[in-house]
């Protein structure tokens, strides 16, 4: 199996594409060494005079050169799809629809979001050097609402749930359906942004302790039973994600040095006696290994 690396044309309004192209030749690598899944629907919308910060995430950027704007419809993903290509250089195995979920919070068309699909199917239908088509949302509801209307990618990446902490069990039965149906699942959540491994960030946005009290109180038990069991709680909160049946944990980390211990987690497996500990004392739906 090839390493994968995710990326979005989104990210640094294509730099993030530009960077691992130049890197990967330098390693004298390709898409056939690597498999690259790109989020499409934002590409380059015109330069930057130098100081000028970019509008599509305001704060967030500095020093950038080009501004970004979001094109998702059946056109604009296969324009999307054409920049990143030449971004990158190679062609492109795994593709999907950036985040179609704040596309439509926006305002965005529904209608646009499945004529890009459809045009990604074609693109992978016609072995265009599309492999897979998929999706990554943070919002699991608009991949079931997707997947009703007769969307049927390959495989689906949840971006804030489920979780140790977010499991509701409609949640769980969608992701039974997919699993069952031979949908290859992501879970991008495990630690809700880092809140679970002690950060103040729950899912991309700052935790606060009266509104967000039984998140605190979970997060404060967790942590003392990993510690009674001197288990690492990151490998524990990647662990669940593969008993409910994920094939793949996507972990992110600024940290060079913390890669290995990454990568690492996905080998980890506690004891049953743990895991009905832990239903019994945190509450959780009892779920047994895939």
């Amino acid at each position: 199996e090839h390493p994968t690396i995710d990326s979005a044309g989104k990210y640094g309004a294509g730099l993030s594409l530009e960077c691992i192209g130049k890197a990967l030749k330098a390693l004298r690598k390709t898409g056939n060494d690597i498999d690259i899944s790109v989020k499409l629907g934002w590409r380059r919308s015109r330069r930057l005079d130098p100081g000028e910060e970019p509008t599509f995430e305001p704060g967030a950027w500095k020093g950038l050169e080009w501004d970004a704007v979001q094109d998702i419809s059946s056109r604009g993903i296969i324009r999307c799809y054409d920049e990143a290509r030449r971004l990158l250089g190679f062609d492109i195995r795994m593709v999907s629809v950036h985040d179609p979920d704040e596309f439509l919070a926006g305002g965005g068309s529904l209608d646009d979001v499945i004529g890009a699909y459809k045009s990604l199917f074609e693109l992978r239908d016609d072995q265009e050097g599309v492999e897979s088509v998929g999706i990554g949302a943070k919002d699991w509801h608009v991949i079931r609402e997707l997947w009703e209307r007769g969307i049927r990618f390959d495989w689906a990446m949840f971006a804030c749930a489920p979780t140790l902490l977010v499991h509701p069990p409609e949640l769980l039965d969608f992701v039974k359906r997919l699993k069952d149906s031979g949908v290859t699942l992501i879970d991008s959540a495990v630690f809700n942004g880092g809140f679970l491994m002690g950060s103040n960030m729950l899912d991309y946005r700052e935790a606060n302790p009266e509104r967000d009290a039984a998140a605190f109180a979970f997060r404060d038990r967790y942590l003392a039973l990993c510690r009674e069991h001197s288990l690492d709680p990151a490998a524990v909160a990647v662990e669940y994600a593969f008993r409910l049946g994920f094939d793949s944990v996507a972990l992110n980390t600024s940290k060079p040095q913390r890669v290995a211990d990454n990568a690492a987690y996905g080998a980890h497996r506690s004891s049953e006696a743990f895991w009905n500990e832990i239903y019994e004392i945190l509450g959780l739906g009892r779920v047994r290994p895939s």
